[in-house]
């Protein structure tokens, strides 16, 4: 009975832990201020297929809304500037707008954040002064409806809200914002919703050159900064500037408000003076960013912080304002295909090559013998759809047709669009649908493609698909901290 009793307690903590310990998450900002990007269900199938599993949209578009039902995908969903006068002065205008616009579409779409208002600090105050109210009306809306536990309310800054950020242990909000910034930190704090802030090292960097460090920027320094007032030790700037709103929190006694970034990133094109806004440093910036994401290794003041970091952004946004790098920040083209590589489970290492390469270095990607079928289908209705494969070959009567199964169609497809692609990590990813192997899997007259090469048909294939692979999937340190707690011995 005794060890029953212990049993049901670990197994409850062990719940209790995964729950505190979920580590921290990438997401994705999903603009669409363009003419040329793919329409909501396209977009679906690009964000299933790179494991994305938190998304940013900036209104609440239905055709978005629908198109993520049943997915899992988290989304963060806007309200513009333009709707907070309205929102402030008339709960019935949020009442309404939450019955049309988002309950029709929850749970089936995981909405999980309601950002009202976006980077305040830059709009005229009288817009300003209309977010704290609007706020309240929204979380009074979703009390009624019984999620206010279920999706919490924040607004969106830019790093213009501090008044002074370096030294970090010097961060301070500045105090002309301090009339509608106090009371959403008291709302922020009663809640528990998060301080969410856009943080750029890009334009830090672009503005004071002179000051910083590129590599200091893009998390590549070798050399450390030292706070002088806290001796902690910086690396990078991005966990400098996290650190500034933390000690800026704190100066005002708000320590349990935690942090979460809406925004950040590298743009890959810019004008003839933007001469640091490249695909090279863009990678490098967001590659660097994941990993350090992933790890949980939390910011010099902040050690082991979670920290929930959203990258801008999906598309690049053809109809922004402003210099030729406003419209460069995305991750795809418009026809869905990478504008360069990205490993978004933190674990490849930056590899400047482009997707343009012409060497697959002995590499194919086949289907997971561990993938299911829903997750085969997907990858191949997508690769010889949005993925641009031609997939004639796997058609009746065609050399790569039998064996007429699952695994071998989305074999083929997988490896074209891996080849295609660069044929890096991430281009064989599929959701985790794909695997690669240094196997040639080509057989009788079916060839199984590498990058550079013609597809003709072989006669002198020598191997089989292999099912093995030599990709390992790694085990976070704090799901291990995790477990070791929940399995400890009771006596």
């Amino acid at each position: 009975m005794a060890r029953g009793l212990r049993l049901v307690f670990a197994t409850s903590l062990l719940l209790m832990l995964l729950g505190f310990c979920r580590g921290s998450t990438i997401g994705v900002c999903y603009g669409r201020n363009a003419d040329d990007i793919p329409t909501p269900d396209k977009v679906e199938q690009l964000v299933q297929l790179h494991n994305i599993k938190y998304l940013r949209i900036y209104d609440s578009n239905i055709q978005v809304l629908k198109a993520f039902a049943n997915t899992g995908v988290e989304l963060m969903v806007g309200i513009p500037n333009s709707d907070l006068s309205a929102f402030s002065q008339f709960q019935s205008n949020v009442d309404t707008w939450l019955k049309n616009s988002i309950l029709p579409y929850y749970p089936a779409t995981k909405v999980t954040y309601i950002t009202v208002g976006a980077e305040l600090t830059e709009a005229p105050s009288n817009v300003s002064a209309s977010v704290v109210p609007a706020m309240q009306n929204v979380f009074t809306a979703l009390r009624k409806a019984g999620l206010h536990r279920k999706i919490k309310v924040s607004s969106t800054h830019s790093l213009g809200v501090l008044s002074r950020s370096f030294p970090p242990s010097a961060g301070a909000f500045n105090s002309s914002h301090a009339f509608f910034l106090k009371p959403m930190l008291e709302f922020l704090a009663e809640n528990k919703s998060p301080f969410m802030v856009d943080i750029y090292p890009y334009y830090a960097y672009r503005d004071s050159a002179n000051k910083v460090s590129l590599d200091y920027a893009l998390f590549e320094s070798t050399s450390e900064v030292i706070d002088p007032n806290t001796g902690l030790l910086y690396t990078n700037m991005f966990d400098a500037q996290i650190d500034a709103l933390y000690f800026a929190l704190m100066a005002l006694n708000f320590r349990t408000i935690k942090i979460m970034v809406t925004e950040t990133g590298w743009p890959s094109k810019g004008s003839a003076k933007e001469t640091v806004a490249t695909p090279d440093n863009a990678q490098t910036y967001n590659q660097n960013l994941i990993r350090h994401v992933i790890d949980n290794t939390g910011t010099p003041a902040k050690p082991g912080e979670e920290l929930d970091v959203y990258i801008f952004s999906l598309f690049n946004e053809n109809r922004k304002p402003g210099l030729e790098s406003e419209r460069n920040w995305g991750l795809f083209y418009p026809d869905q295909t990478s504008i360069y590589n990205l490993d978004f489970t933190g674990r490849s290492t930056v590899d400047s090559t482009k997707a343009n390469v012409t060497s697959s270095n002995g590499t194919w990607c086949i289907a997971s013998s561990t993938a299911s079928d829903s997750e085969l289908k997907n990858g191949l209705n997508w690769a010889c759809g949005a993925g641009n494969v031609d997939c004639s070959a796997i058609q009746p009567s065609q050399p790569c047709f039998e064996p007429d199964n699952l695994v071998s169609h989305a074999s083929y497809a997988f490896n074209s669009y891996y080849q295609q692609n660069g044929a890096t990590d991430v281009a064989c990813r599929f959701g985790g649908a794909g695997v690669r192997t240094n196997k040639n899997p080509s057989y009788d007259k079916c060839l199984y493609i590498t990058a550079g090469s013609n597809k003709t048909a072989a006669n002198n294939a020598t191997s089989a698909p292999s099912t093995s692979s030599s990709v390992q999937i790694g085990f976070p340190l704090w799901i291990s901290s995790c477990l070791l707690l929940a399995f400890l011995p009771f006596s």
